[in-house]
């Protein structure tokens, strides 16, 4: 039986997390900027019709953002004498990319807005979608109202960062930190049907791991040598710029590129996700639009707390 202290804290907590998700509102900016989501998209369309790449890219700036201390921008922000930049954490360094393009996005909406009334963390979750659908992946409803953060920490997203070393345990651990569940990890993780890894990141993997098929290693190891070429790209599956099911279909087939892709299906309690996934397109794209919903509803400053930057590289 529950005691009376539990069910007060449990109760507490469930309204902390439905206020949280309450404040935030698809029609946020309807009112105060009504052209601030047409301006994103098409700045949106414009980046991945010049490079296919940067959809991925703008996705994970997303996901980078939201799991260091919630999606507030602070991920964009360039170190100062009080803290160091996110974007030198071992998640980051030298991969996550697509600045240029959210410099872009804001100083447009400022443009059609007439000053600065969307916050960059709300550009972030915005442009995700909208890289997602170009490359003809599903659409979900953002929900808005985030506040752009006024500090950063490399040290924390060292820390929490999820690592494409980690086994199923870790990876399932890493989303229940956030308040995600396995079909969050599972869906979620789909997103890389639109990426590239580096070659340093799978390395490991294709020259030593024992649950890869052998033709896809051969494959793979052709543009990653044992030594050199550490920036040498190798898609996640084989349509990287589309969004669909292939990536779901190479962990079945043992082709996961990053070792936590493959941790998806390894005889794990994530192995049926996987195949339904892999089967069902449809049941894909719903759980994907859902899973991006509660990925951006961590820990959003919202009301008065943190800014509307002017600049996202920095704080007002």
């Amino acid at each position: 039986m529950v005691s009376p202290t539990n069910f007060l804290l449990q109760t507490f907590l469930w309204l902390a997390l439905a206020a949280t998700a309450f404040s935030l509102s698809p029609n946020f900016y309807h009112n105060v900027c009504p052209l601030a989501l047409p301006a994103i998209k098409r700045v949106v369309e414009a980046a991945v019709h010049k490079e296919r790449r940067m959809g991925a890219s703008l996705l994970r700036l997303h996901f980078h953002d939201c799991f260091v201390n919630g999606c507030d921008g602070s991920l964009l922000l360039d170190s100062t004498s009080s803290f160091e930049t996110e974007k030198n954490a071992r998640g980051n360094l030298n991969s996550i990319r697509g600045f240029e393009v959210v410099d872009q996005i804001k100083a447009e909406v400022d443009r059609v807005c007439g000053r600065p009334v969307v916050s960059c963390a709300d550009i972030l979750a915005v442009a995700a979608r909208d890289s997602v659908v170009a490359l003809g992946g599903p659409a979900w409803k953002v929900r808005l109202g985030r506040r752009d953060s006024t500090t950063a920490s490399r040290t924390l997203a060292d820390n929490v960062l999820p690592s494409a070393s980690m086994d199923l345990p870790a990876l399932i651990n890493n989303f229940k930190n956030q308040g995600l569940n396995k079909r969050d990890l599972v869906a979620l993780s789909g997103g890389h049907t639109i990426g590239l890894s580096q070659c340093v990141i799978f390395r490991n993997r294709v020259y030593n791991a024992t649950n890869i098929d052998t033709a896809f290693a051969k494959e793979r190891r052709a543009t990653c040598p044992r030594t050199g070429g550490n920036t040498n790209l190798a898609p996640f599956d084989p349509t990287p710029p589309r969004f669909d099911t292939a990536f779901f279909k190479n962990l079945v087939k043992e082709r996961g590129l990053l070792t936590s892709d493959q941790a998806l299906f390894s005889g794990g309690s994530t192995n049926k996700l996987v195949e339904t996934y892999s089967r069902n397109p449809d049941a894909f794209w719903v759980d994907f639009g859902k899973s991006m919903i509660r990925m951006g509803n961590i820990k959003p400053l919202t009301g008065k707390q943190g800014q509307i930057h002017v600049n996202c590289r920095k704080v007002n």
